[in-house]
């Protein structure tokens, strides 16, 4: 495959301007509204935007699309650029607001009605709608759309002003009501709101609507490619034609490409908006959702979402993801490099009969098999362990090489040992497991030769730190798929969360701090929880299993 047939058909389109002199930098931007979290597709976008004007060696502007005061918080705000730079994606000293640019957009829409391309209408956002007409018929003319240019200014001074309420009246471009694209059918590109702003405050009464203040936004900052998901190219003539009618030099290209879509997730925000007002999750960073902040809480690495944004490509084509690539891009991530440690999550006791009751001995083990540089530690070893439930039975299948009475098996880089049997409680419940161990068996192999089938994994009692273990599976029914079709309601997994609360972990988990990931031995990769973690009270996110029935699509 050659160098030109690699590149998406972005970075085509770029080399292509560049080479013809269309522009000779490159500068991209991220423009979220802040009406909410951003989620996993957003994560594409960022790093599509980012990496373009790295590639190209140009700028990239970080810019909120705040426009809408009715639906906007100082919160999202903070959230997202928290989001944007946990991803890697540097806009250095270009942070920039909308309204800032409401002053420009004002005079913006004044030279579009002395221009004659834009009038004050009088009619109510049901009668727009109505007067716009179908995809087969064409709209009407708006009564108002003969005002005199002088009528014209006087009445959009006054929705300035305050003279008019909410809804009363709007300001229309006068464009072409017979366009086959209804985008094109007289837009209205301001309206009255009459709205305290997070960033202006009363300053004003009137705001300007996103496909009117986007290319004005684009232009006065000099992108040179305003890239956006498919639901917009039907807006693109109306994008082309507000830099065109307001003479902006070097006008940005809009081109689009397809969303990132995940399979059987939730990212619609008035969704996940009821699911914290329900108390279903405990935020819009709970770890079984898709934002960006939740999947930052839960353990993902920045680097596992570029590769996984990375994996799904850039085209014109819709398409859905598996999930399970995303857990195969953060077990690729991190099975070289988190701390291999044993963790206990639902324990039972396991003693060992001949081992001297007082004595403690410390073991090496390698921190990571995969990863030699980093390192080893000492693992305390004694007469009492903690064990899994589930690698003891006292009555085995088939096939089943752990502890049961009679057979022997490896501790982890430790001893051979022989079960001899357990206690129960009143219930039936196994409470103790007993044993012999073999000290000439220490590191795991026997001098004699003999052959184990079984390895498990322990953590010494007398050591043993208690924490809180969170296992996750996806909020969503899969079988069911992600909404109701009678009342489109969400089919939601009863079991999403489990909680273990009487976890042990070995002593080299003291001191984990917010967001240290490891992998538990045999578990799985684990995040220690940034929101409920404190001092002497550890509480570990599952991120993934160490399963996965993900195949890697095969490249040519």
């Amino acid at each position: 495959m050659s160098e030109t047939e690699s590149k998406n058909f972005i970075e085509q389109i770029i080399e292509k301007d560049l080479a013809e002199g269309a522009c000779s930098t490159v500068c991209t931007r991220f423009p979220p509204e802040p009406n909410g979290y951003l989620h996993i597709g957003h994560a594409k976008s960022i790093l599509l935007n980012y990496g373009l004007a790295q590639k190209y060696h140009g700028k990239f502007n970080m810019r909120f699309d705040d426009t809408n005061p009715t639906k906007e918080d100082i919160e999202f705000v903070e959230s997202i650029k928290a989001d944007i730079q946990w991803l890697g994606a540097d806009w250095e000293d270009r942070l920039f607001f909308a309204s800032d640019y409401f002053g420009q957009m004002y005079d913006a829409a004044e030279k579009l009605i002395k221009k004659g391309k834009a009038y004050v209408s009088d009619l109510t956002a049901d009668q727009i709608r109505e007067y716009r007409g179908t995809l087969t018929e064409p709209g009407r003319e708006d009564p108002a759309s003969k005002r005199t240019v002088e009528e014209n200014l006087k009445l959009f001074r006054e929705m300035r002003d305050g003279k008019y309420g909410d809804g009363e009246k709007v300001l229309r471009a006068r464009i072409d009501m017979a366009s086959p694209n209804i985008n094109m059918r007289d837009p209205v590109i301001y309206r009255v709101a009459h709205m305290t702003h997070h960033n202006t405050g009363d300053q004003w009464c009137i705001y300007p609507m996103y496909d009117f203040a986007h290319p004005i936004e684009d232009a006065i900052e000099g992108v040179t490619h305003s890239i956006c998901t498919l639901e917009f190219e039907d807006h693109r003539p109306l994008y082309d034609w507000v830099v065109r009618e307001l003479e902006y030099p070097n006008p940005p290209k809009q081109i689009e490409f397809a969303k990132l879509y995940l399979k059987n997730v939730v990212t619609g925000k008035r969704y996940i908006k009821k699911l914290v007002q329900d108390g279903i999750v405990d935020g819009w960073d709970d770890p079984r959702l898709v934002s960006i902040a939740a999947l930052r809480r839960r353990g993902f690495t920045p680097e596992s979402i570029k590769m996984f944004v990375e994996l799904c490509g850039v085209s014109k084509a819709n398409s859905t993801a598996d999930y399970a690539a995303l857990e195969y891009c953060i077990r690729e991530d991190l099975k070289a490099k988190a701390p291999r440690y044993m963790a206990i999550l639902d324990p039972v006791k396991l003693i060992i009969d001949n081992y001297p009751e007082d004595q403690t001995e410390m073991l090496t083990a390698a921190n990571n098999p995969e990863n030699e540089a980093l390192g080893s530690r000492e693992v305390p070893f004694g007469r009492e362990l903690y064990i899994e439930r589930e690698d003891f039975m006292e009555e085995p299948p088939k096939k089943y090489f752990r502890l049961y009475p009679g057979n022997e098996v490896r501790l982890m880089n430790a001893y051979y040992v022989k079960c001899t049997g357990c206690v129960k409680d009143e219930s039936g419940r196994v409470t103790e497991v007993h044993c012999t161990y073999d000290p000439a068996s220490r590191g795991g192999s026997s001098p004699d030769g003999r052959k184990v089938r079984g390895t498990i994994h322990w953590v010494a009692a007398a050591a043993a730190i208690t924490a809180e273990v969170r296992l996750y599976e996806n909020i969503i029914d899969e079988e069911k798929g992600v909404y109701n079709e009678e009342d489109g309601s969400l089919n939601l997994n009863p079991h999403s969360l489990t909680v273990l609360k009487d976890c042990k972990l070995e002593p080299a988990f003291a001191g984990a701090k917010a967001y240290d990931r490891f992998q538990f031995v045999r578990q799985g990769f684990f995040c220690v929880d940034a929101k409920d973690s404190a001092e002497g009270r550890l509480v570990f996110n599952r991120i993934v299993s160490l399963k996965s029935s993900f195949v890697l699509p095969k490249t040519v």
